[in-house]
C-alpha cells in the first residue's frame, strides 16, 4: 500500500507542475483555435532563461521564475508575430505544422548557445522528509506551492481582470466579442504572452525538480498535450485535471513497468480520449 500511496503523492506533485504549461497550451487553443507545438521549445527557453539568471546573476527562484515567464512570453510573441500569425488564413493545420518547425528552430538555437550538457539550478541541497513511510523532497514541495500560487493567479486573472474576461469572451464567441469593441488581435497576442509565459515557468519548475538540456521541452510536449486533450482542449480547469491524472498515471505505471515506457501513458491517454470522448473530460462538444 505504501508504494501505491507514494506513487499517487509523486504523481500529484508532478501533475501540478505539468499543469502550468498545459494551462498555457489550452488557453492559446481556446482563443487562437490551433495547437501550438512550439510550447515545448518555449518551456526549454524559459528553463534556460531562469537557469542563466540563477547561476550567472545569482537570482533566487522567484526572480528567476519571472525571468522565465518574460523571456518565454517575448519569444512566443515573436514567433507568433513573425511566422504563425501570417499563416492563420491557411488553416489550423498549416499553423500547427509551422509551430513544429518553429519548435525545432528554437531548440537548435538553445543548443547552439548553451550546448548539449545537462545543467542544474544553483539551489541548496536539503534532505528529503520522511513520514509514515512516505518521502517528500523539500524542493518538490516548494515547486508545488509555487505552481498552486501561479494557478490561483491565472484563475484570478481570467475571472477578475478586464483582459482575462476579454480572453474568455473571444474564446467563447469572437464575432460577439468584436461587437462589444474587443480587438481579437490584441486579445490573441495577450493570450500568446500568457500561454507561452506559463510554458516557460513550467519548464523552470520541472527543471528545478531535476536538470535541463535543450531537449527538455520536447520530452514534455507529449505529457502537456495529453493533459490538455484529456481535460478538454480550451478548458483551463480541464488542463489542471488532465495534468493531475497524467501525473498520477505515469507514477503508478512505474510500479509495474520499466521507466522507459513511462511516456507511453501519454500516447495511450490521447488515443483513448480521442476515440471515446474527443472533447475531453471538461471540454464542450462543438
Amino acid at each position: 500500500m505504501i508504494p501505491l500511496i507514494q506513487a499517487i503523492l509523486n504523481g500529484i506533485m508532478a501533475g501540478s507542475l505539468l499543469a502550468i504549461p498545459a494551462m498555457g497550451l489550452t488557453a492559446m487553443f481556446a482563443v487562437l483555435r490551433y495547437a501550438n507545438f512550439s510550447i515545448g521549445a518555449l518551456a526549454t527557453i524559459g528553463a534556460f532563461a531562469a537557469w542563466y539568471a540563477n547561476t550567472v546573476f545569482g537570482w533566487s527562484e522567484i526572480p528567476a521564475l519571472i525571468a522565465a515567464f518574460v523571456v518565454a512570453a517575448l519569444v512566443g510573441m515573436l514567433v507568433e508575430q513573425l511566422a504563425l500569425k501570417r499563416l492563420r488564413p491557411a488553416g489550423a493545420l498549416t499553423v500547427a505544422i509551422a509551430s513544429i518547425a518553429a519548435s525545432v528552430l528554437l531548440e537548435n538555437v538553445v543548443r547552439f548557445i548553451f550546448g548539449n550538457d545537462l545543467r542544474a539550478f544553483d539551489t541548496p541541497l536539503v534532505r528529503d522528509w520522511f513520514f509514515w513511510g512516505l518521502r517528500v523532497g523539500p524542493q518538490q514541495l516548494q515547486n508545488v506551492i509555487i505552481a498552486v500560487v501561479i494557478m490561483a493567479l491565472v484563475f484570478g486573472f481570467l475571472s477578475l481582470t478586464r483582459y482575462g474576461k476579454a480572453m474568455r469572451a473571444v474564446a467563447d464567441n469572437p464575432d460577439l466579442a468584436r461587437i462589444y469593441r474587443m480587438d481579437p488581435q490584441k486579445i490573441a497576442m495577450a493570450t500568446v504572452a500568457l500561454g507561452t509565459g506559463l510554458a516557460g515557468v513550467g519548464g523552470m519548475l520541472l527543471g528545478l525538480d531535476s536538470a535541463i538540456e535543450p531537449m527538455t521541452g520536447s520530452r514534455l510536449l507529449l505529457p502537456i498535450f495529453a493533459a490538455a486533450v484529456l481535460g478538454g482542449l480550451g478548458s483551463i480547469p480541464g488542463a489542471l485535471l488532465g495534468a493531475l491524472i497524467i501525473g498520477v498515471g505515469e507514477e503508478i505505471s512505474l510500479l509495474f513497468m520499466p521507466a522507459t515506457y513511462r511516456s507511453a501513458i501519454g500516447f495511450v491517454v490521447i488515443l483513448l480520449v480521442l476515440s471515446m470522448r474527443p472533447q475531453g473530460i471538461l471540454g464542450e462538444r462543438r
